[in-house]
């Protein structure tokens, strides 16, 4: 009986210590910032390589133009109104720069944190900024960059990671700068993957997924390429245009 007793006291006491490695590893990794737990690394400056949809991404169609688009009936009504002139007099020529669109826009990228929790991404084409955030601030009012939430998605065995942005909270834009409408009902989910290529130059891959129900008939998929830039040279920020 005492034999068993020591035993039963040796296992309480070994759950009892694993329990609290276990809670000790928990608190670590709540307090870790998102900076210092991040698996890849997104900073720094970064170009579009555009090798798909060039007539679209790099001029703005005509009105109507909504090949590879995934716009309801609905959406194409809408888009079809689009009066360029009209949105520059009313001040409304950065309607194509949203989340939504952004990051598909031909231009540069730098990405710093802004702090341990929030990641931001400006661009120079259009003078934006966008916002990650890993920790729980707060929305704000709805806005052409939304309100984004992030985190980072870890590889099995400690073998990098990737970074999944949710972002809702916005006023509505284009998907496409010729008008093609989403609306402030819209969820964008991003998946942005780094890659190192045979000769060490760095891309990031994004995975964007665009959820409209009152312009799209389904969700829209597309996948755009950064390549790393080594500096800031030939970094050129240009106001919103609503048709260059």
């Amino acid at each position: 009986m005492a034999k068993l007793k020591s035993k039963i006291g040796a296992l309480i006491f070994l759950t009892s210590l694993f329990t609290s490695v276990l809670f000790q590893s928990a608190q670590a990794a709540q307090t870790e910032s998102a900076r210092d737990a991040s698996p890849i690394d997104v900073t720094g400056y970064w170009v579009s390589v555009v090798t798909e949809d060039w007539k679209f991404r790099m001029v703005t169609p005509d009105a109507g133009i909504f090949d590879g688009l995934t716009l309801s009936a609905e959406g194409r009504r809408v888009g079809n109104t689009w009066d360029p002139a009209s949105d520059e007099a009313s001040g409304r020529q950065c309607l194509g720069y949203g989340a939504p669109a952004l990051m598909r826009l031909p231009g540069r990228f730098q990405i710093t944190w802004e702090d341990a929790n929030t990641l931001r991404i400006d661009s120079d084409y259009g003078t934006q900024s966008r916002l990650l955030h890993f920790d729980n601030a707060a929305p704000g009012a709805a806005s052409l960059q939304g309100y984004s939430k992030a985190e980072w998605l870890m590889a099995p065995r400690g073998s990098g990671g990737s970074l999944k942005v949710v972002t809702t909270n916005l006023s509505g834009g284009y998907i496409r700068k010729n008008g093609a409408p989403y609306s402030s009902e819209t969820t964008l989910t991003e998946y942005i993957d780094l890659h190192e290529m045979p000769n060490g130059d760095m891309w990031i891959n994004i995975t964007t997924h665009v959820d409209d129900p009152i312009y799209f008939s389904r969700p829209l998929i597309v996948t755009t390429d950064l390549k790393q830039l080594p500096n800031r040279r030939g970094w050129d920020p240009t106001e919103c245009s609503a048709v260059l």
